[in-house]
């Protein structure tokens, strides 16, 4: 495509962004549905500058007015991902002069909001948590987020996985914590390669794949997974339990569950069954109360902790809406509870960076329900022998009952995660 035409796109597709009416990845995805004559380099051109402009919206938003044209097209040419000879080719004499006076402006002579890029209700809870790491984590947040990829150790082994996936011309690296993941610096097209296509892989970030270890699910326990989703936790929990039991996908929403069934194919696995329900204290639900030997409860939240992925959240939530949040989360984990016979375990997770969200959620849950008793993450940790598991955990009377994974200090997304044990 011409420099000229594939910058007229990226405005197209900015100002699509910017109505928020939908989230980004499903506006990009639309648009290349819609333009199907896109190659991948103008894919991976359109789509990371989208997603710079919504990383650094107020910075660019302070450059804009100084510059001429649509604003969208400021936008763009200010978060262009190529070349700048490139980009150059396509802008007017007037624009490079402009550009150069944004690129020219120092860091340290900016606002700070135009540094950190966030939402001001949002920077004091974060600040208050991390204080002298605030700008670490800014930073990390600002970058693209790399690919995870969880093996399938049900039928594969990760090493094997990782000469296969090497011979195919892919450098993964082992993650640090997970024995299960991989990570590739570059985003191909996974679906092409063989070890996707037999279900030997799934894309599923390493803090997920650590929320799944917690749970700890046994061979042939009766488990649930109580907000499913799409399944990526469903599946790492169905192959620790060597695909025996019964492993309960449970989602008020069919259209997330169905995204399942392909992966769920490919998986091998035949001890999982979906079911929509229409609310956490549904029938199907009510009728396992007290038979269930682990829960999992990956609570619907901000998403906070996804931003390097879905940079648009933080302009999309407000604090309002996670004041709602909060409420919705401590009745779905309420309900939850009530699933597990005596000696089972509960696991309460989110991908939120706030406390409100978190903390505040397991001690609450835990001053209302004295029959459930806190089950350190840590010694989880330890005893599953995840490297480092001191780095990964935090709170309590010995810093180590909740998991706690920041982008900044661990390179996954935001997790945050609870476990108790009912008495």
């Amino acid at each position: 495509m011409h420099p000229k035409a594939l910058l007229d796109a990226c405005a197209e597709l900015v100002k699509l962004s910017l109505k928020f009416e939908h989230p980004a990845d499903m506006v990009v995805s639309r648009y290349f549905r819609d333009n199907r004559s896109l190659g991948p380099r103008e894919r991976a051109t359109l789509a990371e500058t989208v997603y710079t402009v919504l990383r650094k919206k107020q910075l660019f938003d302070h450059f804009a007015p100084s510059g001429s044209g649509p604003k969208e097209r400021r936008l763009a040419i200010l978060g262009f991902h190529g070349p700048r000879d490139f980009l150059a080719s396509a802008l007017s004499d007037q624009e490079k002069n402009w550009l150069a006076q944004c690129d020219a402006v120092k860091t340290d002579d900016l606002l700070e909001r135009h540094r950190h890029n966030l939402p001001e209700w949002l920077v004091q809870p974060l600040k208050d948590q991390l204080g002298g790491e605030f700008w670490a984590l800014v930073d990390s947040m600002n970058q693209p987020a790399s690919l995870d990829l969880r093996v399938n150790t049900l039928n594969d082994k990760r090493e094997e996985v990782q000469k296969e996936l090497k011979a195919a011309g892919l450098q993964a690296k082992s993650t640090p914590y997970s024995p299960w993941g991989l990570r590739l610096a570059d985003k191909p097209p996974l679906t092409k390669y063989d070890a996707f296509a037999r279900g030997a892989i799934e894309v599923q970030d390493e803090g997920s794949q650590l929320l799944a270890m917690l749970l700890d699910a046994k061979r042939g326990e009766m488990v649930v997974d109580f907000c499913a989703g799409a399944g990526g936790k469903t599946l790492a929990i169905g192959a620790c339990m060597r695909n025996t039991g019964r492993l309960y996908a449970f989602d008020t929403s069919a259209h997330r569950l169905d995204a399942l069934k392909p992966r769920l194919a490919r998986s091998k696995l035949s001890n999982v069954h979906p079911a929509a329900i229409a609310h956490e204290r549904d029938d199907r639900v009510k009728r396992l109360a007290g038979k269930i030997d682990r829960v999992i409860v990956d609570a619907p939240c901000s998403g906070l902790g996804t931003l390097r992925r879905n940079p648009d959240l933080k302009w999309r939530q407000s604090l309002q809406a996670v004041q709602e949040m909060t409420v919705k989360q401590a009745a779905i984990l309420q309900s939850a509870a009530r699933l597990l016979k005596p000696g089972g375990r509960l696991v309460y997770a989110t991908c939120s960076l706030l406390p409100a969200e978190n903390e505040a959620i397991a001690q609450a849950f835990g001053a209302a329900n004295p029959d459930f008793s806190v089950l350190p993450a840590l010694g989880v940790l330890e005893q599953l022998k995840v490297a480092n598991a001191a780095g990964l955990c935090s709170g309590g009377e010995q810093g180590g009952d909740f998991l706690r994974l920041w982008p900044h200090r661990h390179g996954t997304d935001g997790f945050f995660a609870a476990i108790w044990v009912k008495n």
